[in-house]
């Protein structure tokens, strides 16, 4: 296990579209290799694709395996050293079960939010209480398309502060999040 008993989740369901409604979102090539190799540059314990659609379970697990079995591996050896990181699960209750029995340790869930709230946690704050977790498990949530529904944030232990540039446009990739988020909580602050 890596130093650091931390998590990601890219989370396809369940989440909005631009319209507010339920949906699951398709899983993209890039979000899987890019956020992986953040995963293995920040020495995360894994990274989660999290979705319920079995063709997309597929067809994931189809475009790992290129990495670390097939001939983007053989090419690519940093890469698939950094898809070894990556697991498949159909929920995210599915994802706490197989940290909690990793760790032995219930895990705590932080959201991610393009959306201020007021519940939210700030990042000097939930970086200090990552650092004081010592060995429990603590999985970061990232969503796709528009956010995620309303449940999410309400069975999860804290709400992240978005990440602010512009004010007035705030919709940035969700690997571009993923690297921040990630340099905020566990990078160098030096």
């Amino acid at each position: 296990m890596a130093k650091r008993p931390i998590y990601l989740a890219l989370v396809h369901y369940p989440v909005l579209n631009r319209h507010g409604e339920l949906i699951a979102s398709a899983i993209t090539n890039l979000d899987i290799h890019d956020i992986a190799r953040l995963a293995r540059t920040y020495d995360l314990s894994a990274y989660y694709l999290v979705t319920p659609l079995t063709d997309q379970q597929s067809l994931a697990r189809r475009l790992i395996d290129h990495w670390l079995k097939g001939a983007g591996g053989d090419i690519n050896a940093d890469r698939r050293e950094a898809m070894r990181l990556i697991r498949v699960a159909g929920d995210i209750e599915e994802v706490c079960r197989q940290i909690t029995l990793e760790t032995g340790r219930p895990v705590l869930v932080y959201v991610t939010t393009a959306k201020k709230r007021a519940d939210s946690i700030n990042w000097s704050c939930l970086r200090k209480r990552i650092e004081d977790q010592g060995r429990n498990g603590i999985l970061l949530l990232f969503g796709t398309a528009s956010g995620f529904e309303s449940s999410v944030f309400e069975n999860a232990d804290g709400v992240i502060s978005p990440i602010e540039g512009d004010r007035e446009y705030n919709h940035l990739p969700v690997r571009s999040a993923a690297a921040i988020t990630l340099d905020r909580l566990l990078g160098d602050i030096n």
